[in-house]
């Protein structure tokens, strides 16, 4: 069984691990669950994404408008692609 978005998987240990939130397919009210990320800059993600494609790394979603430096460190350990 894999677990939804923004659920927790279990590991052997009992405790859980964040699953991290792909840019890629996640909805604009998923991205909100993104620190830092609230719902202008996850429309913004969403959009980026229709007019360009899908991003191939983490690190381009420095190419969306109000995602810097600071912010894309923030995002790193959220999410995936």
């Amino acid at each position: 069984v894999v677990p939804a978005l923004n659920e927790s998987a279990q590991t052997d240990g009992g405790s859980t691990a964040p699953t991290k939130i792909n840019i890629n397919s996640a909805s604009a009210e998923t991205l909100d669950a993104l620190p830092g990320i609230g719902p202008s800059l996850a429309a913004a993600i969403v959009s980026w994404r229709e007019e360009n494609g899908p991003f191939t790394s983490v690190d381009d979603l420095v190419n969306v408008p109000g995602i810097g430096e600071s912010k894309l460190a923030q995002l790193r350990d959220s999410a995936t692609i």
